[in-house]
């Protein structure tokens, strides 16, 4: 038995196969990851806005679990081999720049970009690309030439009170007047605190129970 072990710690820590079990680590890393931020969060969404059986919100619960932590993994797996195979084919042999883009956007592509879009999904991209934004908003002022100092830190300092206030101006406006376009579990959100909030029958009704 610690023969057997030795051998795989042997195979293991092979600089020769490093790459390939950076691929297998970033598959678990992704897996772990996804299932840990995404249970307490559908835990308390469906408990608190689902209906149905205790059962039944369990399922839900395990089955967003799931493909949070599965679509994380796939993408850690498919941008990874990507990366590799790219720095193998690439003349000076090591990753560039458009390596890191181009892994992305065929790791975006099939995990998140093809059949259907999913609440999971779509919540996953647009986490992220509200961070893109913040960062290329800051990344533009700090590469361009010309700015005043004292006029890039305020914009630095000031990108993000902007970006949310300009955030809950539109979503606001959204769901009052075209709530269509908007996620399920976003409108379900907006309704328990905006609307449920202007009626209620009794005071058991006005602060203990929505309805």
């Amino acid at each position: 038995m610690d023969g057997i072990k030795k051998n795989v710690e042997s195979l293991v820590l092979d600089p020769q196969l490093a790459d390939l079990f950076a691929i297998v680590k970033g598959a678990r890393n992704g897996f772990t990851y996804g299932a840990k931020i995404r249970f307490p969060h559908a835990l308390v969404m469906v408990f608190l806005f689902r209906s149905g059986t205790l059962r039944e919100k369990l399922k839900l619960v395990l089955k967003a679990t799931f493909q949070h932590a599965r679509n994380l993994a796939t993408f850690a797996t498919i941008y990874k081999t990507a990366l590799l195979f790219l720095r193998k084919i690439s003349p000076e042999g090591k990753e560039s720049s458009p390596h890191t883009f181009l892994a992305g956007l065929v790791g975006g592509y099939m995990v998140f970009g093809r059949g259907i879009q999913s609440s999971v999904n779509q919540q996953i991209v647009i986490y992220v690309f509200a961070r893109v934004v913040l960062a290329l908003a800051r990344l533009s002022v700090q590469k361009a030439g010309g700015i005043p100092r004292e006029f890039r830190e305020r914009v630095t300092n000031n990108a993000w009170p902007v970006f949310a206030a300009l955030s809950w101006a539109s979503v606001m406006w959204l769901y009052r007047w075209q709530p269509e376009t908007l996620q399920p579990s976003l409108k379900s959100s907006m309704k328990y605190i905006y609307v449920d909030s202007n009626h209620w029958d009794s005071l058991r009704t006005l602060l203990l129970q929505n309805k």
